[in-house]
Formats: structure tokens, sequence, C-alpha cells
């Protein structure tokens, strides 16, 4: 692939999947942003970055040099004042421009909806785009989506939050309102697929899943999969005003954002065509399906979070009960020792079973046992062998999810819990030695969860804290043997 293609919207949720998805093609990518700071990392010899923004039209011209193709994914759903206005300049704008440079195609993405049945103000703002956008340039590709299902998507983790939190939920009208959601892979997938075919008009595809399902029915398949029992009620009176209210209360989305989407959920959101299907050789998931998935990329993710980098770009998203990653709580601390990674990583190897957690043995014990009252395995099982451990041993009641000697280990709880946990251990190297990093992380199921977490989470602080500084000590105490 020799073409560039222009991407906007990098920094965010369907922009940043899909820069990924471009470099693993072999794409050649120009990101535009205002903070080409926020994309540093981005930088390789397939992707660049220049600044720019679409608010002012003279910072255009470099960005579109030598560009085939450009994805428009730009919005003001988060700005204060005229959002609709500032939509239209700026689609104006980047059309007028990628006209002028040659550039022979926009692809935008947009929100469906019938223009005839009074669209909210989101709606009609993101469907005016693609006509400004068609107004000022010969060839504009428009996907119209309705529901994004994904981790991190606005809408599920707005769904997510509700269903965790809520087990009885006020619904007010909007939650039966019906939608044809799309997985993000397979929106991914239409915005990527577009690149291989060629120039032509503009046109407009409609895409979604074969499911048409209410945001109602949306909470219901996701409690199912989390094993949670939810009541919902429905009130037939709760105006936008009250309802962004209540969400920015019980989910990540501030009232601002939150009573734009909830205007728009009035909306029915369903396709009118089936032009894409005719078009992509394309078959979207089921909601089940898409729901299934969100979870278990969001697992897969999860797992291969490095937490000196994710817990130091926290900033101050830390507060009492720790980090917040998705839905799971994460405590994490860290201590350095002047000994190289491998005898760091040799207590760390040795815990549990005979030798112990290094630090308040008789509460590990008592935990065992209460787990053993409540029909759990307790902490009788110990562990195979004294020196070494493997993907699948069991450790007391643990069992060992990731064995890297000597960077990694990685255990997951099989006590009775309400919820996931897993203890993570992780050996960087430094200038003065080695640094140890211990992490709890913990996967609520409900408010059960949530109560069992915060109600522990001061007795963690005590132990965790014990565990690591003693772990440190064993650390340095030991004789080295680079037969380890």
């Amino acid at each position: 692939m020799t073409d560039r293609v222009l991407l906007t919207g990098a920094t965010g949720y369907v922009g940043g999947r899909l820069l990924t998805l471009l470099q693993q093609h072999g794409h050649l990518v120009r990101c535009l942003t205002r903070r080409p700071d926020a994309l540093a990392d981005v930088k390789n010899d397939l992707t660049e970055v220049v600044q720019g923004d679409v608010l002012e039209p003279s910072s255009l011209e470099t960005a579109f040099e030598g560009i085939d193709t450009a994805y428009y994914f730009v919005h003001s759903m988060g700005a204060a004042g005229d959002f609709e206005e500032q939509d239209r300049i700026a689609a104006e704008n980047f059309s007028k421009a990628a006209a002028a440079a040659g550039v022979r195609r926009i692809i935008y993405l947009g929100g469906l909806g019938n223009p005839d049945h009074h669209l909210s103000q989101h709606l009609r703002s993101r469907q005016e785009t693609g006509d400004v956008l068609r107004m000022h340039h010969p060839q504009v590709v428009e996907f119209r989506a309705s529901i994004v299902i994904g981790s991190g998507s606005l809408s599920f983790e707005m769904i997510r939050a509700l269903v965790e939190r809520l087990p009885i939920m006020i619904c007010p009208k909007w939650v039966g309102v019906k939608a044809q959601p799309i997985a993000i892979e397979d929106l991914l997938a239409y915005l990527l697929a577009v690149l291989d075919r060629p120039h032509g008009t503009s046109q407009v595809f409609e895409i979604g899943g074969p499911d048409q399902v209410s945001y109602g029915e949306l909470m219901h398949e996701y409690a199912r999969q989390r094993g949670l029992r939810r009541l919902m009620i429905p009130v037939p009176l709760l105006t936008p005003y009250l309802s962004s209210l209540w969400l920015g209360l019980v989910t990540p989305l501030y009232a601002r954002v939150g009573r734009k989407l909830v205007g728009s959920l009035r909306n029915p959101t369903l396709l009118s065509n089936n032009l894409a299907s005719r078009t992509f050789e394309i078959t979207p998931r089921s909601v089940p399906q898409a729901i299934q998935r969100a979870l278990i990329n969001e697992d897969r993710e999860f797992a291969e979070t490095r937490w000196s980098d994710a817990l130091s770009s926290a900033g101050t998203a830390q507060n009492w009960g720790g980090v917040r990653f998705g839905s799971r709580l994460v405590d994490s601390r860290s201590v350095t020792v002047p000994v190289p990674p491998e005898q760091a990583f040799r207590p760390i190897r040795r815990i549990g079973g005979k030798t112990g957690w290094y630090y308040g043995n008789w509460l590990w014990t008592l935990r065992g046992f209460l787990d053993l009252l409540i029909g759990g395995i307790g902490v009788r099982r110990g562990r195979r062998a004294p020196e070494h451990l493997r993907v699948g041993d069991s450790l007391d009641f643990w069992r060992v999810e990731a064995c890297e000697t000597p960077q990694k280990l990685r255990l997951q709880a099989e006590m009775k819990l309400p919820g996931r946990a897993w203890l993570e251990f992780e050996v960087t190297p430094c200038p003065d030695g080695s640094v140890i990093r211990q992490t709890a992380i913990f996967d609520p199921v409900g408010l059960s969860g949530l109560a069992y977490w915060y109600g522990i989470y001061p007795l963690h602080q005590f132990m965790f804290a014990g565990m690591l500084r003693n772990v440190a000590k064993e650390a340095q105490k030991q004789p080295f043997d680079s037969d380890i």
C-alpha cells in the first residue's frame, strides 16, 4: 500500500482502534490532531503525526499533502455551547481543504435515524455533518451506525455501569426504544474494507448487527452474561435532563454528554436498507456475541496491561479504593531492590504452599478456612513443587495464570468471591537493580462485589504492604544463584 491515509480522531475510541488496524495492514497513516503529544507513542515508519485543528482552515493545508483517503471522525458532542454550529464549520473546513488538495475520498462515521422522525440534536448534527461534507467534496462514503458494543465505548460503558451498580433500575421510556447495535470489530471491518473499493460517487451505508433490541434488552443480556439478576421498573415521566443527572451519578458520563446522549435515545436507530450487506462481505455479530466478545477482549487487554506504564499514566485517577480499569479495581505498589531480576523473582516463584505468603500467614489460613465453610477449596491444595511454577498449577486457593521467569507471575483466585480476583507480581530491571511491582486486581459482580472490595480494602493495605516488604527483604538476603 503506497497511498497515505489521513486519520482524524486517533485519540478517540473508534479512531484509536482503526489506527492499530491500519498499521497492521501496512497502510501509511498521517494522524491529524490538536495535541500531537497525545499520539507520540504511535509514531513509526508507517505513521506520522501532524498538528492541526479542523476549526482553523490554515492548519489543514500541510496535513492533506499526498493524501488519497481521509477518515473524518470529528464531533463536538462534549463541547459547551452550540455544538451543531461547530460541527458544521468543522466539516466545511475539512471537506474544502480535502477537495483543494486533491484528496479523492472522505470516509465518515455518522449516526442512524430516520430524518423524518424529529431527530435529536445529536443525531441531526451527525447526519448534517455528512451532508456538509458531500456539499464540498465529490466522494464521501458515510457509514451510519447505532449503538457500538465494545469495551470502552460510550454506550457499553453506560450499560456496564448501570447493570453492575444498580440491582433495581428505574427505567424511563428511552430504555424501551429499539436500536440495531453493532460490535466494534464489525464497525472497524467496514471502515477498513472500504479502502479496497474503487473510487466513485458518494454513498451512505447503514450498518448494524442482525438484532433489533432496546437498551433494556441490552442491559438484561449484559446481566445474564455477568451472572447478575436485575429488576427494571418502567417510569413514564423522567425528562432527558433528569435522566442525564441520574446517569451522571451512576455512570462514567458527565451531565453535558449524558444529556445529549439521552436525547438521542428517544429515536429508534434501525437499518432501513441492506445496501451494506450487498456491498461488503461482512457478517455482523449478534448482540449476545458482541457483548461476549467485548468481555473477552477486555480480559485479554487487561491481561496484557503493564502496570508500571498504566498506573503512571493514571495520574490523579487514584483514590482510596485503588485505580479503576473498566469494571476492575486495582491496588498496586512497588519497591526497588539492589539485586538483579533473577534474584528479585526468586522469592516470588516460591510463594504459597509451605513457604507461605511472607506476611500474615495466619490471616491467609483464616481466609482459607472461611472459604472452606462456604463450600470453597480452602488452602489445602498447597503447590505442586517448592521451587518451580508453571501455567495451570494450583497454588493454595489460587491458580497460576501466567508465569514468565524472571519477569511476571499472575495468579487467579479460585476461592468463593462476589467477582473475580488476581494477584500479580512483575519484576523489571532498573539502574539501581530491580523494581518489584505487586498488583491486586478485582472484577466485582454487582453491589455485593463492590461492598466486598471496599470492606476488605483496609485489610489489603495492611497485608499486601507487609507481603511486598518481606518479599523485598527475602530477595536481598537470598544468595544469588544463576541456575534458578
